[in-house]
């Protein structure tokens, strides 16, 4: 059964008391309303692969059209998924690397659309021991976006895969489903102030022994945007490691979600897992939701924790930067740049990190005028 079949069938069976669904119904993020029908798609997204001083990338990479790959993802929702496949069925492409590629560089895949709809399905085929940077830069005045990223990262493999949401306007649909291989590395973050509305759903499934995650977000929202996260670890393996940082800036109207869930399957011994959800409300009308969910099958585990915090801007932190010579405009970035960076600090190394610093300043440029 095709994609498009199978999404017809399913296509009115989402569950509002279902996390994924409870905050942002799947009405509100298919790009016509019209949940039963599947609409044309635009002309194809533009996707480029180009280091990030804008040199040629390393040999051992290669972005170009492909077929799916079999591995073991994890479980997904089908009514998006089957959507975002049935809709970018001609616009699927495959990033691959060989065995042992490394790039001293930071990497950039490139997504510009601009115009009504666009979708695009991205598959991660990264072969063992390899050791990279990798940044997913999704930008243009599209309305609507529909981006599904699959795959695999290789045994032994030590990955630093951001995503960044920077466009202009419209909505953006964002499904992830990864698996980590043996021993496998991986630090993936999230950095968005892009998009009216963002509706994710993030998936990683750690199904061999000693493999490890770090999932990272920083997330600036303002106006009337609308930036909804769910977020799912699966242990399904002894000794792996996991851990759910996420930090939701606010200002204007604008409302944020951000729901884990953690799930620790029967036989997944020594397993260490955490998630927090910290959110800083920047005005009054702001609103912002962290909601950590568990669910533990196996007891002989080192830890499976969760947290979260809620609140507004130290008003103490302000006047004491006013007294060093900060404006309020100034102190009150100042302020919004440090929540937002103890989670980018965690990003990639140093070029990495440099970057994502000056695409925050710039948002918060934005966010100032």
């Amino acid at each position: 059964m095709n994609a498009g079949t199978t999404y017809k069938k399913i296509s009115e069976t989402t569950d509002r008391a279902d996390h994924l669904w409870r905050y942002t119904p799947w009405k509100k993020v298919h790009p016509t309303g019209d949940i039963k029908k599947i609409p044309e798609m635009d002309e194809e997204i533009s996707i480029r692969l180009i280091n990030l001083d804008g040199s040629e990338p390393a040999e051992g990479i290669s972005l170009q059209r492909g077929d799916e790959i079999e591995e073991d993802l994890p479980n997904i929702d089908l009514v998006a998924t089957s959507f975002v496949k049935a809709v970018s069925e001609n616009s699927r492409w495959v990033l691959k690397t060989e065995r042992k590629f490394y790039s001293e560089t930071p990497i950039l895949i490139e997504i510009e659309a601009d115009g009504d709809m666009h979708a695009l399905e991205l598959i991660l085929d990264i072969g063992e021991m390899s050791d990279f940077e990798i940044i997913t830069l999704i930008k243009g005045n599209a309305n609507w976006i529909g981006l599904l990223r699959t795959g695999k990262i290789g045994n032994a493999s030590n990955i630093n895969d951001i995503t960044v949401g920077l466009q202009k306007k419209g909505v953006l649909l964002r499904l992830d489903s990864m698996s980590l291989g043996r021993d496998a590395n991986m630090n993936t973050g999230t950095v968005s102030s892009g998009s009216e509305r963002t509706k994710a759903d993030l998936r990683y499934k750690m199904a061999e022994r000693g493999s490890n995650l770090h999932v990272l977000g920083s997330i600036l929202s303002r106006d009337e945007m609308h930036l909804d996260y769910h977020i799912e670890i699966q242990h399904d393996a002894p000794e792996t490691f996991s851990r759910l940082a996420w930090h939701a800036a606010c200002g204007g109207k604008s409302r944020t979600i951000g729901t884990g869930m953690l799930k620790v399957a029967k036989g997944s011994t020594g397993t260490d897992a955490a998630q927090n959800f910290h959110n800083l409300l920047l005005s009054k009308d702001a609103r912002a939701d962290g909601i950590p969910e568990l669910e533990v099958s196996e007891s002989n585990v080192v830890g499976c924790g969760h947290g979260i915090a809620n609140g507004p801007i130290d008003e103490g932190q302000i006047f004491y930067l006013e007294s060093r010579g900060f404006s309020e405009s100034d102190a009150r970035s100042a302020l919004i740049a440090a929540f937002l960076n103890s989670t980018l600090t965690k990003m990639g190394g140093t070029n990495l990190h440099n970057w994502l610093i000056k695409l925050l300043t710039s948002e918060l440029d934005v966010m100032n005028k």
